[in-house]
């Protein structure tokens, strides 16, 4: 699996879901910044939901806070970890 537009879409469509966005994919940069300034506006609780949908939808296991913080900062984070994951499922993030 590489990073593609599809995949973006994916996931900016798996946030617009899982976390009720009232905002639509076209709206959320690849690089923009899910938490903090500038950002989609996501909160502490938001970041548990995905984790929890990115579970779901992927098998991508987040394992701890400092990973989360890594993984979660953008939709092309979110990609990158989600290519890893299919490449190397048995692999910690």
């Amino acid at each position: 699996m590489e990073i593609t537009t599809a995949l973006n879409l994916e996931i900016k469509q798996l946030l617009i879901e899982n976390l009720m966005l009232q905002i639509r994919a076209e709206e959320i940069g690849d690089e923009q910044p899910l938490f903090g300034p500038q950002s989609i506006g996501l909160d502490s609780v938001d970041a548990l939901q995905l984790v929890v949908a990115l579970d779901k939808k992927y098998g991508l296991k987040i394992q701890d806070s400092d990973a989360a913080k890594q993984i979660l900062q953008s939709v092309r984070t979110i990609a990158e970890a989600v290519v890893r994951h299919a490449a190397n499922p048995g692999a910690a993030l």
